[in-house]
């Protein structure tokens, strides 16, 4: 695919098409469900760049591929969707899966609640996991709406990534040597 330019004003007026051709509103569910997810690729991006973990850098950037493969899913109406576009499957989830196995092996288990803090990239990729939580609630909604085999499987591939986004993070800091911050619970008031 080339792209000669990039601005074709064909959204001067608030519309864009997805890939399938289907011209939609820009603020349309779908188009938000995909922009979410771009902006959660972009966030992975800038936790790449505060990274200096050879391992961590392998696993951001799968994630990145596979962040193109939901976003595929999502700029095409069920409609026009053809056999062998690019997806994310139960394979992703499994891998997902024993990834945060692996890692919560290093990790003492959760008690309480901790901040999402730890240094840069940690924080970075709680950031990264806010989004993932947004952009699922989103193709939850997409889901419901618009009922589909590709739409469930990216909910069930969101939720594990934003799983493993909350594994990574911590999974990072104690790799770096960053403590985890608990939430400090306010005084208990008395009732009046």
């Amino acid at each position: 695919m080339r792209i000669t330019k990039v601005y074709t004003r064909t959204g001067d007026q608030g519309v864009t098409g997805l890939a399938g051709g289907q011209r939609v509103p820009k603020d349309s569910l779908r188009v938000e469900c995909y922009g979410t997810v771009d902006e959660l690729n972009s966030a992975l991006g800038v936790a790449r760049a505060f990274n200096d973990d050879p391992e961590l850098e392998t696993i951001l950037r799968a994630f990145q591929n596979e962040l193109f493969s939901v976003g595929s899913v999502l700029c095409i109406a069920p409609a026009d969707r053809m056999d062998g576009m690019p997806a994310v499957g139960d394979a992703e989830v499994t891998r997902l899966e024993e990834l945060m196995d692996r890692c919560e092996t290093e990790l003492n288990p959760l008690e309480e609640f901790i901040l999402p803090d730890g240094g840069k990239a940690p924080s970075l990729l709680h950031l990264a996991r806010t989004i993932c939580r947004r952009a699922e609630r989103l193709c939850v909604r997409l889901a419901r709406e618009e009922p589909h085999p590709g739409e469930q499987t990216v909910v069930k591939y969101l939720n594990r990534l934003g799983d493993a986004l909350f594994v990574l993070a911590r999974w990072t800091g104690k790799r770096r040597g960053e403590k985890e911050a608990p939430w400090e619970r306010p005084a208990q008031k008395k009732a009046v």
